[in-house]
């Protein structure tokens, strides 16, 4: 059996679990016996087992929402309302909230932090990839590290939405995205002001020897000292 059946069998299985026990090992136990597979030949794929299933889960939701967002035609919105469309979509593929929340708790604990940080990142680079995000400077930094902060926040409060429809979610996103476009406009501005871009060259030098990964998805990039900031 190829570790892509085990994970989507055990995934189908752990879906009645979750809710009520959370993604631990109690969960992986009952999702490998429902599942009716060995225990330890689960762990030879998933050997951190319910955290592992976890990690797992959050994926999948991401190449669900990448499938979907293809299927699209968003040619006639606005960016900020692409980017609205993603993170909504990205929450419809995320299943039960039940087991959204179990899962944000699982990786706010301390020795999963990094790792639920990872997992956010990753979900905002599947976003701006597939909307076709040319950035290779550190603007792909930026723009992924501020959609990570409006998603979180959104999936936080969508946790807590119980509107119809989840509408209240979307408001709250809409409004996220409007502090985000100021926060463009601003930067604009001072792109504008010859005497504001002097007093930035430093830093600006500094940034843009940022350079995006090439094919090194679980690096964050690297700092090219020969390259020269883009005019």
């Amino acid at each position: 059996m190829e570790q892509a059946e085990v994970v989507e069998k055990l995934l189908e299985a752990a879906e009645m679990h979750v809710p009520f026990d959370g993604w631990g090992d109690e969960t992986f136990a009952a999702a490998c016996r429902d599942a009716e597979i060995d225990e330890s030949f689960a762990r030879l794929f998933l050997p951190q087992g319910g955290r592992d299933l976890a990690v797992e889960a959050h994926k999948k939701g991401d190449r669900d929402m990448v499938a979907a967002l293809y299927d699209m035609d968003l040619s006639a919105l606005r960016f900020r309302d692409k980017i609205a469309t993603a993170v909504i979509l990205r929450l419809q593929c995320a299943g039960d909230k039940e087991s959204v929340r179990r899962a944000t708790t699982l990786f706010a604990l301390p020795q999963n932090a990094a790792l639920g940080a990872k997992l956010i990142w990753g979900t905002c680079d599947a976003i701006w990839s597939a909307l076709g995000d040319p950035s290779r400077d550190y603007n792909w930094y930026s723009k992924r590290a501020t959609l990570s902060g409006v998603y979180g926040s959104t999936v936080l409060y969508w946790l807590g939405d119980t509107s119809d429809g989840d509408s209240a979610t979307q408001e709250f996103l809409d409004r996220r995205i409007d502090n985000v476009m100021q926060f463009e406009k601003v930067k604009g501005q001072i792109r504008k002001s010859p005497s504001l871009m002097k007093l930035l060259s430093g830093p600006r030098a500094i940034l843009h020897r940022l350079t995006a990964p090439e094919g090194q998805t679980d690096l964050p990039g690297y700092i090219n000292p020969t390259s020269k900031e883009n005019q």
